[in-house]
């Protein structure tokens, strides 16, 4: 699941541990494909339940072993009205992806998400009429247009348009939740997004036909929630603190190469030529515009700016 905000910089030499960091939080988060297609769970709201219950139960012991019982309240009280849009929008992008992979392929979710950084632009332009450069819109065309070809696919059946669709909510949704994080640089994302899995667990569980699943099967959805969705986000909000946003953002893309390169390696799924030349063009797009991004900022120079995470 890709995720940028402005995080806070810091003068002098990259920091080597915040680079491992963020760049382990891209790793951990490109099994995720793959986990689920281990899963015998039918139902969709069941994975739904216990991955989202496993990945909130994480993040709450997460903050109470950074920040004590009563740091953890004191984050959960300062959310405010931001803090809870971020949550349900995590829980409605964390619910999408379930139900997605169960119709179009993981390449074609991850890939959709890809987008994310560029999709928040285009809402900054929309809504409060920040500025874009030329080269942000070019990449915002070239991700239209790998979009496009990638779910082209969906006209003559082959690809499941409802899939797609959900992928597309996906970057949408954690685009419209980088907005609000960047125009309320207080709110926490950490306790949001806990809270964003709780609901979502809570959501699922009324929906789900039953919670019982088999040993294995709890086994995997205890990976699939603490250590792909849980532990990504803890090794993300720890690390990009220390490395310039646009790096943090051009790390963040190795989930969209990883993950269905290990779908193919470990359940050959193999992806179409549509969505291989569509998230081509999508990826290409990504790294000349973050990588642009990078070399226009001046790590001499530190942004004192809040973590939104």
């Amino acid at each position: 699941m890709t995720r940028v905000g402005n995080v806070a910089t810091q003068a002098g030499r990259l920091d080597i541990g915040g680079v491992a960091l963020v760049l382990g939080s891209a790793i951990a988060w490109s099994f995720g494909g793959a986990i689920a297609r281990y899963l015998e769970v039918q139902d969709s709201w069941t994975i739904v339940f216990w991955r989202c219950l496993f990945a909130g139960l994480f993040l709450l012991t997460f903050m109470l072993i950074r920040d004590g019982g009563r740091g953890t309240l004191r984050l959960f009280r300062d959310m405010g009205w931001p803090g809870l849009t971020v949550a349900m929008g995590f829980a409605t992008a964390s619910t999408c992806f379930i139900i997605a992979i169960s119709y179009t392929t993981v390449a074609n979710v991850v890939l959709l998400q890809a987008g994310v950084p560029l999709f928040a632009a285009l809402i900054s332009w929309l809504i409060f009429r920040e500025p874009i450069s030329r080269i942000t819109w070019a990449a915002i065309a070239a991700v239209i247009g790998g979009v496009a070809i990638m779910v082209s696919g969906s006209l003559e059946g082959r690809i499941s348009p409802i899939g797609n669709g959900l992928a597309l909510l996906i970057a949408v949704v954690f685009a419209l939740t980088t907005v609000v994080t960047r125009r309320y640089p207080h709110v926490r994302m950490t306790p949001a997004a806990c809270v964003g899995c709780f609901a979502a667990s809570a959501i699922a569980g009324s929906l789900a036909g039953t919670w019982v699943v088999s040993a294995p099967d709890l086994a995997l959805l205890f990976a699939f929630g603490a250590l792909n969705l849980g532990l990504g986000m803890a090794l993300f909000v720890t690390g990009a603190r220390t490395i310039p946003a646009a790096l943090a953002a051009l790390l963040g893309t190795m989930e969209t190469m990883l993950g269905p390169i290990w779908v193919a390696l470990l359940h050959d799924e193999i992806p179409d030529s549509r969505t291989v030349v569509g998230g081509s063009v999508i990826l290409v797009a990504l790294v000349v515009y973050l990588g642009f991004e990078l070399r226009r900022q001046n790590p001499r120079t530190p942004r004192a700016v809040p973590p939104t995470i």
